[in-house]
């Protein structure tokens, strides 16, 4: 089976062939580093989350989805919504023939106390990065521009973004 392929603002990304998918995404950040899953699909880096299902709110869905694919108990209260990323150049193209287009609500969580990660299925590894070590990464292009946008927004100190 192939690898999940992921387009941003790329004239040769493939065209969506199945309804747009809403999905949440989560920064969750602890001691300065934010967690970033190694996803079986494409052997990449991505922000924990996923898509929305038909009976489910955005905060349920993030909540459900940080809980699926790393084992942390967050409640709503510890959510802080940030911003909704809508471009339509934003493509999904997955193993199973499905390409879709991904609009994606980002919320913030910050955790303050130790805490263990488990990866589910669909992570070969969840570990938390500086925001140096981001730079260096392979991060799927959905995300990219998500993680670089808030490092330009809430920390002065990273020039130029990852």
């Amino acid at each position: 089976m192939g690898e999940a392929k992921f387009y941003y603002k790329n004239n040769k990304a493939p065209k969506p062939n199945r309804p747009n998918s809403m999905g949440t995404s989560a920064i969750i950040e602890y001691n300065g580093k934010v967690l970033l899953e190694k996803r079986t699909d494409s052997n990449r880096w991505a922000l924990i989350g996923g898509g929305l299902n038909i009976d489910e709110s955005l905060e349920q869905c993030i909540i459900r989805e940080i809980k699926e694919e790393t084992a942390l108990d967050i409640d709503e209260k510890s959510l802080y919504f940030w911003k909704i990323y809508s471009d339509p150049s934003r493509i999904g193209e997955y193993p199973d023939g499905n390409i879709i287009r991904i609009i994606t609500a980002v919320y913030l969580v910050e955790l303050n106390s130790i805490h263990k990660l488990v990866c589910s299925e669909e992570s070969l590894e969840l570990r938390y990065f500086s925001y140096d070590e981001l730079k260096k990464l392979n991060i799927a292009e959905t995300h990219k521009h998500i993680i670089n946008d808030y490092l330009l927004s809430h920390n002065p100190r990273v020039n130029g973004g990852i």
